[in-house]
């Protein structure tokens, strides 16, 4: 009786956890992945509640009370406006998580779907292209940007577009070179010769396989979109005032730096903690 069910148990399919489950356990494994997930998911809530909870107006001004110093009422201070800088730090990364989560969104998308098609056409195609592509990226992506934007001006729709498309470069050799190491396997060379078309290809066959590289690329990417934006909103290329940025805040408040150098504080830890959460996960 014991030989005819360990029979039955090895002829019954095995069940298998998905992808999903069996990162969920590795992350819960990793404590530096476990704090930058926290930090994430934080900020994406305060970016999300923070008009709701804020303590104070954000765009409120009071001459009474510029350049206070942290206290219990102004938790970050004030500054030479007036306005609370708790409540605006709280608020100010709202801009720039929408607008660098989609532009990632978008890099990903179309620099990985062409550097997958490009390794797998190889050839004249290929070579010419990447030319290009190591040329683009030649250039510095700030100039780039500035560029852009002082063109077509500062609307969330125009930065996020911006970003997208000259962060997507990078993806481009990401996934390229990610596909190179596929290419030639069983399974590729098998569905060439079932006379599947080029783009069952790429989305079935190699898209899956590349994906997890992509993943990583895009959240290291998602960083770098990150200060690319407070850096432009530092100078004065970002959100239209007085809306609080991050980037903008910190360059409004650099002139008092020296002597009231709370002004800066709130903007900063929300930023470099962003940031360094997204690493710390992508780790």
């Amino acid at each position: 009786m014991i030989e005819i069910m360990q029979a039955v148990e090895q002829l019954s399919p095995v069940r298998r956890r998905s992808p999903l489950a069996e990162t969920w356990d590795n992350l819960r494994q990793s404590w530096g992945g476990m704090i930058g997930l926290s930090l994430i998911i934080l900020h994406i809530l305060l970016a999300l509640l923070s008009p709701f909870i804020v303590p104070h107006d954000p765009l409120a001004m009071d001459a009474q009370i510029r350049n206070e110093a942290p206290s219990t009422e102004h938790v970050f201070g004030t500054d030479k406006l007036g306005r609370d800088m708790f409540s605006r730090s709280l608020v100010g990364g709202r801009v720039a998580l929408l607008i660098t989560m989609l532009g990632t969104a978008l890099a990903m998308t179309w620099g990985g779907l062409t550097g997958i098609l490009l390794g797998f056409l190889g050839g004249k195609t290929d070579e010419y292209v990447m030319r290009i592509v190591d040329a683009l990226l030649a250039i510095p992506w700030l100039l780039v940007l500035l560029l852009i934007i002082s063109i077509l001006g500062t609307k969330p729709w125009v930065q996020t577009l911006t970003f997208g498309f000259t962060y997507g470069y990078t993806a481009i050799r990401v996934a390229r070179a990610a596909t190179l190491d596929y290419v030639t396997h069983e399974f590729v060379l098998a569905a060439r010769a079932r006379g599947e078309s080029k783009r069952t290809i790429v989305l079935r066959e190699l898209l899956p396989n590349v994906l997890d590289v992509l993943l990583v690329d895009g959240a290291m990417t998602w960083s770098w979109m990150l200060l690319g934006f407070s850096s432009l909103s530092f100078l004065g290329f970002g959100v239209t005032p007085p809306t609080p940025d991050w980037g903008f805040m910190i360059a409004k408040n650099r002139e008092i730096l020296a002597i009231q150098p709370w002004a800066v504080f709130g903007p900063a830890i929300m930023l470099s903690t962003l940031i360094v959460g997204i690493n710390l996960f992508s780790d």
